[in-house]
């Protein structure tokens, strides 16, 4: 992902991404009593949006973010990909689905990030929040290795770029 892409999905998500210093001494901050959604989408629903979706959810709950993640698909298969059940399964990560599901308009619309790997948005309505295409991820079905290091590599950038713009508390 370009660094000003990166920068921009930051500041989109960074207000409600993590705790507040009024959320700490048990006093709800309205602007994040609801974490950001951050929705990841491929075709199928079955392979790129999940591994991203699972690693991403790991990752930011190790370093703290406070964020709600899902994944669908723009034309969903029956089920998630044998090969990636099993590939996050065999690394200790849950299957972040049971089955792949169409995305709704409305979620499309009403998330705070979207990251499209490699979909036809044509059909759907523009964002409310920030639209970033990964869409050079090569094809679980191609390269599984290399579209799983891709996505691996820019979920962690993801989660770095946002816990170091996390406030310093003291």
């Amino acid at each position: 992902m370009e660094v000003t892409a990166l920068a921009l999905l930051v500041v989109c998500i960074m207000e409600s991404a993590v705790p507040s210093a009024s959320s700490q001494t048990g006093r709800e901050n309205p602007k994040s009593s609801k974490p950001p959604t951050i929705l990841f989408m491929c075709p199928h629903g079955a392979a790129k949006s999940v591994l991203a979706s699972a690693y991403f959810q790991r990752l930011a709950k190790e370093r703290g973010l406070n964020v709600h993640v899902s994944s669908a698909g723009t034309e969903p298969d029956e089920t998630v990909s044998p090969a990636v059940a099993a590939h996050l399964k065999e690394r200790r990560y849950s299957v972040p689905i049971e089955k792949p599901r169409k995305v709704a308009s409305e979620e499309f619309a009403s998330a705070d990030v979207v990251i499209s790997i490699g979909c036809d948005l044509a059909t759907l309505p523009q964002p409310r929040g920030r639209l970033v295409r990964w869409d050079d991820v090569p094809a679980v079905s191609d390269d599984f290795t290399a579209a799983d290091e891709a996505i691996r590599k820019r979920v962690a950038d993801l989660v770095e770029e946002l816990v170091r713009s996390m406030p310093k508390t003291k």
